[in-house]
């Protein structure tokens, strides 16, 4: 890797062009041209380039990407070249529809566990998954190898969720909750937030009917 000061924009660019790369593999696509991925991934070829530059050199000049190569490195620099067992926290709507979800071990994320702190669900099985305390996070952590955990708990709960993450070792969490949350500096934090889109695509809307 080239440099360790990578853009969070470059990020989620990386993230569409692994998407459209693996739908273009299933396509039959073994080559394609700079321009071409840059039109079905929405930007410039240049965009591409710079992105890509960070972590090494890709493309055959005249040639353009070899797909399933492509596909290799990014998930390798990005470190998605291997599976990550999750942790999620909150069977609600939310919770359990990820838990039913079939596409997160297809893309190197797989549920290990399903914790809820309700009574009337510690027992009950979702996916095949049956329901635990978190209290248990600390035991089944190491035993399960889980290092993510998702949290999709009601905000006021949100917290305690991430305390029993942080008593389990997990290595970083993904917040659906719209609650912010505090843990060690350590771990890295993404939060999920539908209304940060909504605000932002009403605010487009809006400026461009202005």
């Amino acid at each position: 890797m080239k440099s360790e000061h990578i853009p969070k924009a470059t990020i989620g660019r990386l993230a569409v062009y692994i998407q459209v790369l693996q739908n273009l593999q299933r396509d039959g696509v073994e080559v394609i041209s700079s321009e071409k991925l840059a039109r079905a991934c929405s930007v410039n070829s240049s965009q591409i380039r710079k992105d890509l530059a960070y972590f090494g050199e890709f493309g055959v000049r005249g040639v353009g990407y070899y797909v399933q190569e492509l596909i290799s490195s990014i998930k390798q620099s990005l470190g998605i070249d291997r599976v990550w067992n999750c942790a999620l926290i909150g069977v609600g709507s939310l919770g359990t529809a990820l838990l039913k979800h079939s596409h997160f071990c297809e893309r190197g994320f797989c549920i290990k566990a399903a914790f809820d702190c309700d009574p009337d669900k510690i027992g009950q099985e979702v996916a095949d998954m049956e329901i635990v305390c978190p209290t248990h996070i600390k035991e089944r952590a190491p035993e399960l190898g889980l290092e993510i955990g998702i949290i999709t708990t009601p905000p006021d709960r949100a917290q305690r969720a991430a305390n029993h993450l942080v008593e389990g070792n997990i290595k970083g969490i993904i917040n659906f909750a719209a609650a912010r949350i505090n843990v060690p500096s350590h771990i890295p934090v993404e939060y999920v937030d539908f209304f940060d889109s909504l605000y932002s695509l009403a605010f487009q809307i809006t400026l461009g009917g202005s």
